[in-house]
């Protein structure tokens, strides 16, 4: 059965933006983003919420910039034909290979996982992860713990009152200070 996981950038706080909106302190490394390639390899389909889906747009066509260099073409050829589900009541429409869904996250998971098919379903964005997070469907965290404290904005983990036991199984360092923390739902 294919792994739900969620994996963002977080604020050594716990904030996936600040305060401010903005979310510039989580602008990768170097061997960061070249891991976040190799993430991105992993994964099947991708889930998200409007948000991200339209902070997201600008890899469809990215392949166009003349001004990327090669790990960010790379980065665009492996996002570009990704599957993608975006949960939005606002939009009437989406780009590229995203197909539009205005309800039902569970069961939407449950028929990607019933589905014959490779690498993981990964979710981004922090409302859409609390919404599978408090309804038990996430098997992993995926934390990319920036060096900074923001104060506040959108929290990476949901606040919800439930606990929920996690195993480590993966740590990584990187050379711009960020940790890579990897935990798996004690099931």
């Amino acid at each position: 059965m294919r792994s739900v996981t969620y994996s963002m950038a977080v604020s050594l706080d716990g904030y996936i933006v600040g305060p401010d909106g903005g979310f510039d302190w989580t602008a990768p490394s170097e061997d960061v983003f070249r891991f976040s390639i190799d993430e991105i390899r992993e994964v099947g389909v991708h889930l998200m919420g409007r948000r991200l889906y339209e902070t997201m747009l600008y890899w469809e066509t990215a392949d166009q910039d003349p001004s990327l260099d090669d790990d960010m073409l790379e980065w665009a050829a492996l996002w570009k034909p990704l599957p993608k589900v975006v949960f939005s009541t606002t939009l009437s429409a989406v780009q590229g290979h995203a197909r539009l869904v205005s309800g039902g996250l569970a069961e939407e998971i449950e028929r990607l996982r019933a589905e014959p098919g490779e690498g993981d379903i990964a979710i981004g964005g922090a409302a859409l992860a609390a919404e599978a997070a408090a309804l038990g469907l996430i098997d992993e965290y995926r934390a990319r713990v920036c060096p900074v404290l923001v104060g506040g904005g959108i929290p990476f983990f949901p606040q919800r009152e439930r606990r929920v036991d996690l195993e480590l199984v993966e740590t990584r360092t990187f050379s711009s200070r960020v940790v890579y923390l990897r935990y798996r739902v004690a099931r």
